[in-house]
């Protein structure tokens, strides 16, 4: 066999035409907040580069979130309920993995992120919107994080049009875990969208403002409850010494399944501030906090809105919350420490993740031993929840791409809200055992838990 043969000139010219592709890759104008450290806020990647930034095409990214949690409750099934962070105690769980990455060619460009683990089933169970019409809407999305496509202008600082599934920003905290300051999210993160489905247009005006409308199906939803799309838009301010993000995120839908004269809306808001940075002093290198407070509510259909109604207009139905984290950073940032907490008001339950499930329209009757959703918790106009939490961690992160955290939380309920040591599923904990007919989930009004996390991200 003859030995292939490249001439020298051949080599010379593809590696010139590889780095002029790459040169032109790296030259796009405009930058989202351009020159502004963000590592240090709250719900935002920590690094200050990737690995991967000097390929050509395609930034790959590649998330890992395992955790070992123990509620004090003990329930008999190990089941974690209301969290879209934890699903089992006293196991060790893979919550995520994801993979995927960004992708850029003349200025057109996509982002696609996997997620296989717990919170693939956890978070499509809180989207009632697949029971509207065929094709399993929650398993066509499930393995999928975000995924978008779009295009990017050299205006301004930057404008883009992005399509398809994309993260939200409602609620401070990032849908990846090594992104935040807590592992288990406060109420007014945990009880508001970790997606969206639609269209956004995003506008940075300068490296300072950034202006983000959007269109999208509907609140963490896959599908459309009603025949008007979501509205909404995000406004962001980065200061330029980096010490100052804050940001308003705005939106008004129908998505009461059914309901279609009900509207709903919400409001979240949220300023961070860094008043301490000595990157590479001795003892406390930086010093952060993080403030998000929320409002909204809904109206029509029978409810009312931030008051009690008339016998027609119905009871209230809104939410309120607030949640406050502050972050210390020492050991040149390669430890910190986080406490914080929250609480949130929501008359109506329509934003609580419903700690059972809520009944199938399209129950299994080859499985008379499936107790998920057959136990629904009630959300009817009226009904009242008030909860509160607080937090507190110690984070170890020897590199920017590895995390070790162990957390306190207790949290509480103003209505039997968390599993108690009776679990959700049966008697004995096992969904096979033929059940007591008096048997109820077992749930009761706080819990205390430790966690203990991995987080990994390249």
């Amino acid at each position: 066999m003859k030995k292939l043969k490249i001439p020298f000139a051949a080599l010379l010219i593809c590696s010139l035409l590889f780095v002029s592709i790459n040169d032109a890759y790296s030259q796009q104008k405009g930058e989202p907040f351009e020159g502004i450290d963000a590592s240090w806020q709250n719900g935002n990647d920590r690094r200050d580069s990737s690995v991967f930034n000097k390929m050509p095409f395609f930034t790959p990214s590649i998330l890992v979130d395992v955790n070992y949690t123990h509620s004090f409750n003990d329930p008999n099934d190990n089941t974690v309920v209301g969290s879209t962070a934890l699903a089992r105690n006293n196991e060790v769980q893979l919550s995520a993995l994801h993979f995927g990455g960004d992708l850029n060619y003349n200025n057109a460009r996509a982002r696609f992120m996997t997620q296989f683990g717990t919170r693939s089933i956890v978070v499509p169970r809180n989207d009632l919107s697949p029971y509207k019409g065929q094709y399993q809407l929650a398993n066509v999305y499930r393995y999928l994080s975000e995924a978008y496509a779009g295009y990017h202008f050299n205006k301004l600082n930057g404008i883009n049009i992005d399509a398809g599934m994309f993260m939200s920003y409602i609620g401070l905290n990032s849908y990846y875990q090594p992104e935040n300051w807590e592992y288990q999210a406060s109420f007014t993160s945990d009880n508001t969208p970790w997606f969206f489905n639609g269209v956004r247009f995003q506008v940075h005006l300068n490296k300072n403002w950034k202006v983000e409308p959007w269109i999208i199906n509907g609140w963490q939803s896959y599908g459309k409850f009603n025949s008007m799309p979501g509205i909404g838009g995000n406004i962001t301010y980065m200061s330029s010494n980096s010490n100052v993000k804050a940001l308003t995120n705005n939106y008004v839908g129908h998505d009461a399944g059914g309901i279609k004269d009900r509207k709903r809306f919400h409001s979240d808001n949220s300023l961070l501030v860094r008043y301490y940075n000595k990157p590479q002093g001795k003892g406390i290198n930086r010093m952060a906090l993080s403030l998000t407070a929320d409002f909204g509510y809904e109206k029509g259909g029978g409810v009312n809105g931030f008051k009690d109604g008339n016998a027609t207009e119905g009871p209230a139905q809104y939410f309120m919350s607030v949640m406050f984290y502050n972050r210390v950073w020492f050991a040149k940032n390669k430890m910190a420490w986080t406490f914080g907490g929250g609480y949130m008001k929501n008359p109506g339950r329509y934003l609580v993740l419903y700690p059972t499930g809520q009944a199938s329209p399209l129950p299994n009757p080859n499985n008379p031993t499936q107790t998920e959703g057959a136990f629904p918790f009630s959300a009817n106009p009226g009904d009242q929840f008030e909860g509160w939490d607080a937090s507190s961690n110690i984070d170890f992160m020897p590199n920017q791409s590895l995390t070790f955290r162990i957390e306190f939380v207790h949290r509480e309920s103003s209505v039997p809200y968390f599993a108690g040591e009776g679990g959700v599923t049966s008697q004995t904990g096992y969904s096979t055992t033929p059940l007591d007919p008096n048997w109820r989930p077992d749930l009761v009004k706080s819990e205390s838990r430790i966690i203990g996390a991995l987080l990994f991200r390249l």
